[in-house]
């Protein structure tokens, strides 16, 4: 499956794009994340949040949405 994947933040800077597609033959977030870390190893220093089609999730959810977004830490008030 294709899936679309933007980089904000401290993530872009990391990656050198706001937003990739790719071709996604895994099943989890967590396959996603190391096929991600294999391409920019700096990612695995960083700390980020995983949103999929603008809703957080965890590593262990599967990657069914067609927008992945990779978030810095934030802080609210």
């Amino acid at each position: 499956m294709r899936i679309n994947i933007k980089y904000f933040g401290q993530i872009a800077e990391v990656t050198q794009k706001e937003e990739e597609s790719l071709e996604f033959s895994g099943i989890f977030v967590s396959d996603l994340l190391n096929s991600l870390f294999s391409t920019y190893s700096e990612l695995k220093n960083t700390s980020f949040k995983v949103a999929q089609n603008q809703e957080l999730i965890s590593n262990t959810t599967k990657v069914t949405g067609a927008e992945i977004a990779l978030l810095p830490p934030f802080s609210g008030g």
